[in-house]
């Protein structure tokens, strides 16, 4: 048996069974298609690769109950993946601010090269713009979508990111 599920937050008009369970293959496929993409994106937001992969699945468990009602899964979960880094990063600076000056990160090596390791010194946002433009060649409005804020915004923070990755690359484009 089915029913219809739908409102105005972005979910769709679908049929869905009705226990509300997604079918399984479908959320797995979804996951095996953003899994990459989405750590990629919060190793560059966190600059840990294991951090990165908690808070991609993190995001994958919160989605998972309501996957079968999001309109576009993708575009939502890019979001998600997003806000999992920046409370994190919230969490981390204040943790840091009590913690008294015990620092107990991992310094790690660069993991690709010099482009990456400035990369990496960048302002959150920064990177995280210059990962989507780039690295995952979204437009500006789907960049504006995912972090929450404008378009102009998305511009200015590239502008600003690729200007701070020719100060120290000169040959940079």
């Amino acid at each position: 048996m089915f029913i219809v599920m739908g409102n105005s937050t972005g979910i769709t008009n679908q049929t869905a069974p009705m226990d509300g369970r997604v079918p399984h293959d479908e959320f797995e496929s979804f996951y095996r298609d953003h899994l990459l993409p989405a750590v990629r994106l919060a190793h560059v937001m966190t600059g840990s690769n294991a951090l990165a992969e908690d808070l991609v699945h993190d995001a994958f468990l919160k989605l998972r109950p309501r996957y079968d009602t999001v309109r576009e899964p993708g575009p939502y979960f890019r979001a998600m993946v997003v806000n999992e880094c920046r409370m994190w990063a919230r969490r981390h600076e204040v943790e840091s601010r009590h913690a008294g000056g015990m620092d107990e990160r991992l310094e790690l090596p660069p993991e690709h090269d010099d482009a990456w390791a400035h990369l990496l010194t960048l302002p959150p946002r920064r990177r995280a713009v210059l990962f989507l433009r780039f690295y995952e060649d979204l437009s500006t409005n789907d960049i504006a979508e995912a972090l929450g804020c404008r378009p102009t915004t998305v511009r200015s923070l590239l502008r600003r990111g690729l200007a701070s990755m020719r100060e120290v690359m000169p040959d940079v484009h």
